[in-house]
């Protein structure tokens, strides 16, 4: 299965939060991973507001960093280049959609392009409803 992974996944398997488990056992059995470069970006945001707000301890965010960077090692990155950029600009067939759900969605149609058989993994309910209307198989099923 190949996969894009969504930020809301990507932190809800780092964080260990509910839908977690399953994210990380679609991410370990994937044969393809896929991400956007704004993924990344939200999710090491995520890791410094939480020590900052005393949600996480810095050493388990330091971790989960390490993590985060292990894994995108093994990772195809998308830049938020011009082709996400024009897309995401354009209307999606469920408004409204925030802007970086907006740039993920974007970046997936993208891909798959170049993937015709990408998963869209996320546990946003927006970014999934606009997915399934994309023509995307989601995980969580």
């Amino acid at each position: 299965m190949n996969l894009y992974a969504e930020s809301s996944a990507v932190l809800a398997w780092l964080l260990a939060e509910p839908g977690g488990e399953v994210v990380r056992e679609a991410l370990a059995t994937a044969q393809l991973v896929t991400a956007s470069e704004l993924t990344l970006i939200e999710c090491s945001r995520v890791l410094i507001r939480s020590t900052q707000t005393g949600m996480l301890a810095e050493a388990r965010a330091a971790e989960r960093e390490a993590l985060l960077r292990r894994s995108e090692a093994h990772w195809a990155i998308l830049a938020i280049e011009a082709a996400v950029i024009e897309r995401a600009r354009r209307p999606f067939p469920l408004e409204p959609v925030r802007t970086l759900d907006a740039i993920h969605l974007a970046s997936a149609l993208v891909a798959r392009r170049a993937i015709p058989d990408l998963v869209l993994l996320s546990l946003d309910d927006r970014v999934r409803s606009c997915g399934l209307r994309l023509g995307f198989d989601l995980l969580p099923a």
